[in-house]
Order: structure tokens, then sequence, then C-alpha cells
């Protein structure tokens, strides 16, 4: 009889065990510890896509995440507009005389104003990031016909407006085309954004960031001679990123 009662509780315990442990994990299995996400940029200074993102975050307590960052941006004049060749039919930025490619260097802080449960719901953090730009200014090159008769007759050279006349324009190099030639630009970013974490799987980070940066230089960059130029690029963004966990 004892013996009957001690397997009974033994297969209790053991049916109990289980779904216990089970529950645990399911109830730890959104907890983790660091994260490393890439992102595709959408802003109003870029243009379809204004660049990439990289950051690498580390939890400090179970509100705050500290972040380092690395931004890649693609900075276009508010005034450029493509137009066409009248002698060849390709497209071109008339006026432009500088591409300026952002590489912004952020640390921060991500605060988790509301935390998701596992397998569902959204997690909302607030995003505050800054750190020094380097900005790489190189020449937009262009083809341009020396013999307004032929455009087999050209040059390929950097846009001047002293020169270059719109009709003799024949169209435009390569998008990286002149880093070779490039000009630095020292400054600084401050970000601050709203970040909603979609993810559903512990290892993975899927979601989307809102908010507003502003990149400014000690100098001004000069991206279109003949138009007003500035040193400061105040801009809206969107990104969608992705990402792991652990």
């Amino acid at each position: 009889m004892k013996r009957g009662r001690l397997l009974l509780k033994i297969l209790a315990f053991a049916a109990v065990l289980p779904v216990s442990a089970a529950f645990g994990q399911t109830r730890d299995s959104y907890d983790y510890s660091t994260e490393f996400t890439w992102g595709i940029n959408k802003n109003s200074a870029g243009g379809l896509i204004g660049g990439f993102t990289f950051k690498k975050a580390r939890k400090v307590s179970e509100t705050m995440l500290e972040t380092y960052g690395l931004e890649v941006m693609n900075v276009k004049h508010p005034q450029e507009v493509k137009r066409s060749s009248p002698q060849t039919g390709n497209f071109f930025i008339f006026g432009k005389s500088n591409y300026l490619y952002a590489l912004r260097f952020q640390y921060g802080r991500d605060i988790i104003l509301f935390s998701k449960a596992p397998q569902q719901g959204v997690e909302i953090k607030a995003v505050f990031a800054g750190g020094p730009s380097l900005g790489v200014v190189a020449p937009y090159y262009i083809d341009y016909a020396t013999d307004s008769r032929s455009f087999y007759s050209s040059k390929h050279e950097q846009y001047d407006p002293s020169k270059h006349i719109v009709g003799n324009i024949l169209g435009t190099g390569s998008l990286f085309e002149g880093l070779g030639d490039s000009k630095l630009q020292l400054g600084g970013n401050l970000k601050a954004a709203l970040n909603f974490e979609l993810g559903t799987l512990k290892s993975q980070v899927t979601g989307f960031e809102v908010g507003f940066l502003v990149d400014a230089y000690f100098n001004k960059v000069v991206l279109m001679p003949t138009a007003t130029n500035k040193a400061v690029f105040p801009t809206v963004f969107f990104t969608l990123f992705y990402g792991s966990r652990k």
C-alpha cells in the first residue's frame, strides 16, 4: 500500500515537472542581453534609399540598453532635380558639383517604454544617440561635349557652373566615382527616435524606427555652387531593421 502511494507521488511529480519547466521557459523566452541590427534608411535629405544603419546594443538594466551605432548615408541638396540631356537623353543633376557621403558614429541609450510578451505584441523604445560625423565630399562628374555639333568629342570632369552649359552636358558619372579625390569634413550628429520591434522569435529582431536627426559640420558643404549651401542638415527618417539577439 505504501509502495503504491509512493509510486503515485513519483508519477505526479514527473508529470508536473515538464509543465513547470515549459512555463518557466515561456516566461523567460524573451530575455536577452545583447543584440545586433542593420537597417535600410529613408530620410528627407536622401534619395529613394538614404543609406544603411548598423547598431550593437547591450542591456545595462531591465529597461535600458547601451548602444553603439554607425550610419552610412548619401546626403542630397534639397534643390537637386534630375534633367535629361538634349543630345543623349541621359539623366544628370544640373548644378550639382559634389556628393556628400556621411559616416555617423553614434553612442547612446535605448529606453524600453513597453516590453513585449513572448511571441506577441510590440516592444517600444525611446532612442537617443549622438557622436562625431565624417563627411566625405566627392566630386560630381559629368560628360561634357567640347564640340556642340557632336557629342563624340567630350570630356569627363567635375561640374563647374562657370564653364558648363546645360545644352552640352551628355550625362553623368557613376555614383561612387571621384571618391579618390574626396575631401573630408568633420562634424557631429544627434538623433532622437522611437523604435518599434515586431519580431516573434527570441533570436531575431525585426521592426522599424522613426525619428529626427541633425547632422552638423564645422564648415559649409558646397553641393550646388549656384544655390544656398549649408553646414547643418536636419532630417526626419524612417528605418526598416533586422537583426539578431542573445
